[in-house]
């Protein structure tokens, strides 16, 4: 099976496709005229394409489940200037019958080399608060494990295994970087506040491997959940050193993860009122719409020209030249 199939990556319009994926999510749906169907989620190492499955049943539904390997018959086309899939048959395969390596998209070396650069940023803190907080998290092997398999999102940005150590490293680095130019902001504070920002996400995403939402996540959501982890380290670093982390250091760490989505309407409980979580939330939508907007760019399926098709999730088209 491996050799004969099509990385999703290489798929192109038009193509008859007779192969195998693992299923990264799945909806059972209703058409306006009352018929079913499955619309899917297909994944292998390359990346995630959409599917549709039409006059569809619970049947067919209920024959196999999320992270399951299945063979797909169907024939690619366009949509909104992205390929999809619209298949014609779906049987659950045995995870004998596929080469396995064709749908590992966790890359080790990667992930070893961010955690390496990720620790040498985090050394770099003056504050010895700050410092201790950061080391606490780094002698959580539990903690670390997730950290470096763990999405940045379920779509949109960074979603893929280790997709949140890189959006992190990424924007420590930028903090790093943008702190010089303004120096009445806080280097070590924005810094931390970067590496926080996130880290709600490894609970908030299923840790199954499914490409969807813990019942935590769904009930209480990343902010919060990367609140409380922020206070069982305080907790842990104050046993040691009852004095270091004050309260007033603590509540701006806390601001830094409720606020960083900048606005009440895009999920923060609060808007940024100080220079770090200001510039932290900038800085945080820069990385995010940048990792976006190169999504669309090298997954765009338009063939010659100096612009990509119009993308609905973008609203826009992008210039490639």
């Amino acid at each position: 099976m491996s050799s004969k199939r099509l990385a999703i990556v290489d798929l192109s319009d038009g193509v008859q496709v007779e192969q195998s994926f693992r299923v990264a999510d799945k909806q059972l749906r209703v058409n306006r005229q009352g018929g079913k169907y499955i619309l899917l989620r297909l994944e292998d190492r390359s990346g995630v394409i959409a599917a549709i499955m039409w006059n569809a049943d619970e049947r067919l539904f209920e024959r196999f489940d999320r992270r399951d390997f299945v063979l797909c018959c169907g024939r690619t086309q366009i949509h909104n200037g992205a390929i999809q899939l619209i298949l014609t048959s779906i049987e659950r395969m045995n995870p004998s019958e596929v080469d396995l390596a064709d749908f590992e998209r966790f890359d080790h070396q990667r992930s070893e080399d961010h955690l390496k650069r990720l620790q040498q940023v985090l050394d770099s803190l003056e504050d010895p608060a700050l410092k201790a907080i950061g080391e606490a998290f780094f002698d959580d092997d539990d903690f670390l494990e997730a950290f470096r398999r763990a999405p940045a999102a379920i779509s949109h940005h960074h979603a893929y295994p280790g997709g949140l150590l890189q959006h992190t490293l990424d924007l420590m680095e930028l903090a790093a970087v943008v702190s010089v130019r303004y120096p009445k902001v806080n280097r070590d504070l924005l810094v931390i506040g970067a590496f926080l920002h996130d880290l709600g996400k490894i609970k908030e995403m299923s840790d199954s491997g499914e490409a969807t939402y813990s019942d935590r996540g769904q009930l209480v959501g990343h902010i919060v959940i990367g609140v409380q982890m922020l206070g069982q380290k305080i907790d842990q670093v104050q046993k040691q050193s009852p004095e270091l982390v004050t309260d007033e250091m603590r509540y701006h760490l806390e601001h830094l993860i409720v606020s960083h989505h900048g606005l009440m309407e895009y999920g923060s409980p609060r808007i940024p009122v100080t220079l770090e979580a200001l510039a932290l939330h900038h800085l945080d939508n820069l990385d995010a719409k940048i990792a976006s907007y190169l999504n669309v760019l090298e997954t765009d399926v338009s063939v010659g020209g100096n612009w990509t098709n119009y993308n609905p999730s973008i609203g826009r088209k992008l210039w490639r030249g």
